[in-house]
């Protein structure tokens, strides 16, 4: 972790017209979400962001160790009051961003899946999801299969991924059946996406702050302005989430 550190501080990002760039921790399920927002985001500020992506929990670690970043968006809200009251965060930058939406994907154009019920299937071999203690959206994959009565009957099938992210590829490389995953990953995808009704679940609210040793404050703010008041928001909106009410300035 060290190591990877030392690394990260001495690759830091800078833009094109030299201003410093910003290092974001973004969990995994931003990760085309993000393509959008760097792209927005540079556009408006000549600011480079750089993504660093990984499960929730393993970015909280990261950061707890030291990880050089200057912003954390995470998929849940949990993870970043905990970095809160430890006063790793800067005081009050944390905000919700944006609500996920959960998923059932199924990418083999099939009838046999059509809703959460028939993952009970014998058809049905292997559902894939990120592990529940690392990321919010496998905690909401196994809440919502509980909910459903489904739990018993799917244990045996599932397969676990470090992040949900990880989980999407054992349904691209068509080694899963049915993936749970973030709907943002998927929207653009082929076969069968079913969204998972809030109420199945908890909501995932996620929330994002800025980390109390980033070196480029500025920066970090003109990016959560940008997430939370601006063009982001829209960003978020177009790419599969749900946003919270505009919090004020």
């Amino acid at each position: 972790m060290l190591i990877l550190a030392l690394l990260a501080a001495s690759c830091r990002p800078e833009s094109d017209a030299g201003h410093p760039g910003i290092t974001i921790a973004a969990a995994a399920n931003l990760t085309e979400v993000a393509q959008v927002l760097g792209r927005e985001f540079e556009a408006e500020t000549r600011i480079h962001p750089t993504f660093s992506f990984a499960s929730t929990a393993q970015l909280t670690s990261q950061i707890e160790n030291g990880a050089p970043f200057d912003v954390f968006l995470a998929a849940d809200a949990a993870h970043v009051d905990e970095l809160d009251r430890k006063s790793l965060l800067v005081a009050g930058s944390s905000a919700i961003y944006a609500s996920g939406i959960l998923a059932l994907w199924v990418p083999s154009r099939t009838d046999v899946i059509r809703r959460m019920e028939d993952l009970a299937r014998p058809e049905v071999q292997v559902i894939a999801m990120a592990k529940p203690e690392l990321a919010p959206y496998g905690q909401a994959a196994v809440e919502s299969l509980h909910h459903a009565g489904l739990w018993d009957a799917v244990q045996s099938k599932i397969v676990y991924a470090e992040n949900v992210n990880a989980a999407k590829q054992y349904g691209t490389s068509r080694n899963a059946d049915a993936v749970f995953v973030a709907y943002s990953l998927v929207l653009k995808e082929s076969g069968t996406v079913i969204q998972i009704g809030e109420t199945e679940h908890q909501p995932i609210a996620q929330k994002l702050g800025i980390v109390s040793t980033s070196t480029n404050l500025p920066g970090a703010r003109k990016f959560v302005e940008f997430a939370l008041h601006g063009k982001g928001r829209d960003v978020f909106r177009n790419n599969g989430y749900r946003l919270p009410a505009l919090a004020a300035k």
